[in-house]
């Protein structure tokens, strides 16, 4: 009957018609959200280097780098978005250059469609219910998460560049208590997501040590954020809780930046770039840590 029915019906066509009509809504609501809110003040005019950060990490992100952590270290070193509005930021200002990677993904990788569509709801749903907690939580709270969930991101990084991490197998599907534990597991990425922790490295272990190829880990891990980063975005623009000056940059010097990824340098040796991201990343979870610290403090 499964195979009859995706026999007739093409899920990946549906899944990637589904993205491509998130991302008009999206950008509907969210500029329309932001419209009423200017009134007469207008909008904010993107500033340069929020635009060179939304480049480089969305250009790198394509090649499966991953964006969050980069970003969050730039906010954070050149101290362009305060510490509590870093996450929302990154959700609404990385969701459309997260969109045009996984339609890009989607449509080249095979991945078995129940294994793909399964990850990607469970990550939005995670996502829909981390956004409550993020939306009302203190400066204080927000800086100690990022700050712990950091350094547990440097790890993975490390773990890419020792080539510790798992090998994978060449399956493109999981079935049975594999899919269950890969759908709980990406709900728990999608609910992190929200705290600004990027989902690309530890989704890429999840599908390895389940024996899927890697390669099948780029359409569901962009896949996941293309539809959950909507989701939590919008309730980030409702609450106000992000800095539209920044989400503009990162949106609109992402587009072209993964476009020219994906389809005029589509890959690069970055073991160079991982070390670098992993002593950038482990700066930035000492200095939320040490935030988080002076906050109490005051």
């Amino acid at each position: 009957m499964q195979r009859t029915f995706l026999a007739v019906v093409p899920v990946t066509a549906l899944i990637l018609a589904a993205l491509a009509l998130l991302a008009a809504v999206f950008a509907w609501r969210w500029f329309g959200a932001e419209r009423a809110r200017a009134g007469e003040g207008g909008w904010p005019r993107p500033a340069l280097p929020d635009l060179a950060i939304g480049a480089v990490t969305n250009f790198f992100d394509a090649l499966g780098i991953g964006s969050f952590a980069p970003t969050t270290a730039a906010f954070k070193f050149f101290r362009r978005v305060p510490d509590e509005l870093i996450p929302g930021t990154l959700n609404v200002g990385h969701a459309l250059p997260t969109i045009a990677q996984a339609l890009i993904f989607i449509a080249v990788v095979e991945v078995e469609p129940l294994t793909l569509l399964g990850m990607i709801l469970a990550a939005a749903a995670g996502a829909w219910i981390g956004v409550g907690f993020v939306a009302r939580a203190p400066r204080r709270t927000i800086q100690l998460a990022m700050g712990v969930a950091l350094l547990a991101a440097a790890g993975l990084f490390l773990a890419s560049v020792l080539g510790v991490m798992p090998a994978g197998g060449e399956a493109k599907g999981l079935a049975g208590g594999k899919l269950a534990l890969a759908i709980g597991a990406n709900f728990v990425l999608g609910a992190l997501m929200m705290l600004g922790i990027g989902l690309y490295a530890p989704c890429l272990i999840l599908v390895s040590l389940l024996g899927m190829s890697p390669l099948v880990a780029f359409p569901i891990m962009m896949g996941s954020c293309a539809v959950l980063m909507p989701v939590g975005g919008l309730r980030f623009v409702a609450s106000g809780r992000y800095s539209l000056r920044a989400a503009l940059a990162l949106t609109l010097a992402g587009l072209p930046a993964v476009l020219i990824a994906a389809y005029i340098v589509k890959s690069l040796p970055l073991d160079w770039l991982r070390v670098l991201v992993v002593f950038v990343v482990l700066y930035t979870a000492v200095s939320m840590l040490w935030s988080a610290r002076r906050e109490r403090a005051r």
